[in-house]
């Protein structure tokens, strides 16, 4: 069992009861909360709190949407546990003493800006082969400079002599204090909220800033005010779309749970596309983000496997708001497995679409195995489906309607 574990204390100095302060209309640790709720990796969502106030606030949301919030339970946190000095450790371990869990989410109520979906691409990271835990992190391409004694300056990360382009410049990682993973038996052993071999996953640079001052606070606020509105811009675009035919009344519910696909050759036409300054571009399909939007719609989980690791497949999916991204996998099939076992379904519940060799396993393994016009001979062979579209030009899109309006029936 996966459990995400919040703890909230009453005793914050420098904003008194910041948990349940108003942030965007709401009670700061709501948005954690909600987002540990809508994650499909967990299974139960724990607030630990030393603070009536506090339990009261969480327990009245949660009475407000109780299908939402059904995963909740609120738990005490002892006053140790709660103190300026106490680590958050502390209460971890407080709360596996006396809970039976496999594995645990430590999520942070400062960092309103988390999604489901960035938990559960946090728990795949985690299920991966020879993983013991995993932190969030925002990739940063920044110029770092240490100042000595003397206050003379040097740069850390880069030759002031050969001064590089921000495209250029490597990345590094920043821990934004956002999330948390790992196995109850590593918890209690280390008494670490990280130990063993460490990996990250990524969220998007908007969740730098965790909440603890009160400037904290209006940066953050005006941060999800920008989301909501690229949330309501992305939806208003979708409407523009032409909507596919209405499955007939009474029609066999899609038996398909979810919906994975590879990138290059089947969201996007297999170009790879570069701007006079080296810039990698790539062509995506308008109306596979809204056959993404009608799988979100029917409750079947979405996800993007590729072998590729960069940051424009990581955009494309955030805003199309897919719940998984497993990036840089060389072994499909062990990921798909994966992905079956975190959330609890079959593999013959999968929708998998591949255009090329390293697809045609995985094709194989799924329960409806599908492939653009344009792949491969190889997969081509083996598919259960092949699309009328070519990689690109909408197969996504086409798939999605054959198994939303066939209840699920491919040919």
């Amino acid at each position: 069992m996966n459990v995400a574990f919040i703890p909230v204390r009453g005793g914050s100095k420098s904003i008194p009861l910041k948990n349940i302060k108003e942030i965007h209309g709401k009670p700061l640790v709501f948005w954690t909360v909600a987002a540990a709720c809508d994650c499909r990796a967990v299974d139960k969502v724990f607030v630990s709190t030393d603070s009536r106030e506090i339990r009261l606030c969480v327990e009245k949301f949660c009475v407000e949407d109780p299908e939402r919030f059904k995963k909740v339970s609120v738990v005490d946190r002892s006053a140790e546990t709660a103190t300026d000095t106490a680590s958050t450790e502390s209460a971890m371990m407080e709360f596996a003493r006396k809970h039976r869990f496999d594995n645990i989410a430590l999520v942070q109520a400062t960092s309103p800006l988390l999604t489901g979906a960035d938990l559960d691409n946090g728990f795949n990271t985690f299920l991966s082969p020879g993983t013991d835990s995993v932190l969030s992190v925002v990739p940063q391409k920044r110029f770092i400079w240490q100042i000595d004694n003397e206050g003379n300056a040097t740069a850390q990360n880069y030759d002031v002599d050969k001064r590089p382009r921000r495209q250029e410049f490597e990345e590094y990682y920043v821990e934004n204090g956002a999330f948390y993973i790992t196995s109850r038996k590593d918890l209690l052993a280390s008494g670490c909220r990280l130990s063993g071999n460490i990996r990250v996953s990524l969220m998007s640079e908007d969740t730098y800033y965790e909440i603890d001052e009160p400037s904290d606070w209006t940066v953050t606020d005006a941060l999800m005010t920008k989301r909501e509105l690229k949330e309501n811009e992305s939806a208003e675009d979708a409407g523009k779309e032409k909507e596919p035919a209405q499955a007939p009344s009474g029609q066999q519910k899609c038996k398909y749970k979810m919906f994975l696909t590879d990138c290059d050759g089947c969201m996007t036409d297999a170009g790879m596309y570069y701007s006079e300054k080296g810039d990698e571009l790539k062509k995506f399909n308008t109306r596979d983000g809204v056959a993404f939007r009608l799988l979100r719609e029917n409750g079947i989980i979405t996800g993007v496997i590729t072998g590729e690791d960069v940051a424009l497949n990581k955009r494309r999916c955030e805003k199309l708001k897919i719940d998984v991204l497993a990036q840089g996998c060389a072994d499909k099939v062990s990921c798909i497995n994966r992905l079956c076992a975190t959330y609890k379904i079959k593999p013959e519940e999968v929708v998998y679409i591949g255009d090329d060799l390293a697809d045609k396993d995985a094709v194989e393994l799924a329960g409806l195995g599908c492939c653009p016009a344009d792949a491969c001979a190889s997969v081509k062979a083996v598919a259960d489906y092949v699309a009328a579209a070519k990689g690109g030009e909408g197969v996504i899109r086409e798939v999605t309607e054959m198994i939303l309006n066939q209840g699920g029936a491919g040919s």
